[in-house]
């Protein structure tokens, strides 16, 4: 019979582990917040909030612990956060790695209160070789390096609108 609670427990030692060495010099709420996330997207399954704080058994009002990791979702991802966990990617990368960029978008022809909704997104389903349809919608930019075991880790990840501010190009974002 599986001991469903030392597997559990296994992977959250490994989780644990792994935010350690990516927020060890953060402070001790973002090193929460970031084991809190990593362990919660992985034991739900899910990136929605409610779900993750369904996985992380706290002892406070479902509402205040969804309020606490929008919170800090809000104040973005710090560039000590993102120096240590690209520290610790590159001891995993070869010494000449394979990068892969990958440029995409994600379509919402039907969406009207979405933030910054551009309008110059090619839909695939609906466009042929012969004619091209546009609709609302992101584009994104996405680059992955192969580690030395053959596994992609994403390194750099944006979603961007020709709607925002700082906008440019897509040349400019790649």
């Amino acid at each position: 019979m599986v001991n469903f609670t030392s597997n559990t427990s296994q992977m959250n030692r490994e989780i644990l582990t792994f935010t350690n060495k990516i927020s060890k010099h953060l402070s001790k709420p973002d090193k929460k917040f970031s084991a809190d996330m990593t362990y919660g997207i992985l034991a739900s399954e899910s990136c929605l909030l409610t779900d993750i704080v369904d996985h992380l058994h706290e002892n406070t009002k479902k509402v205040n612990s969804v309020e606490r990791l929008t919170r800090h979702l809000n104040n973005g991802t710090s560039s000590t956060a993102l120096k240590s966990y690209l520290t610790t990617i590159r001891k995993w990368a070869p010494q000449e790695p394979v990068i892969h960029i990958d440029d995409r978008d994600i379509a919402k022809p039907d969406g009207y209160k979405f933030e910054a909704l551009g309008p110059v997104v090619r839909d695939g389903s609906k466009s042929t070789a012969s004619k091209t349809v546009y609709v609302k919608g992101y584009h994104v930019t996405e680059a992955c390096v192969l580690t030395k075991n053959n596994h992609p880790v994403s390194i750099f990840s944006e979603i961007h609108s020709s709607k925002e501010k700082h906008f440019t190009s897509i040349n400019e974002q790649i």
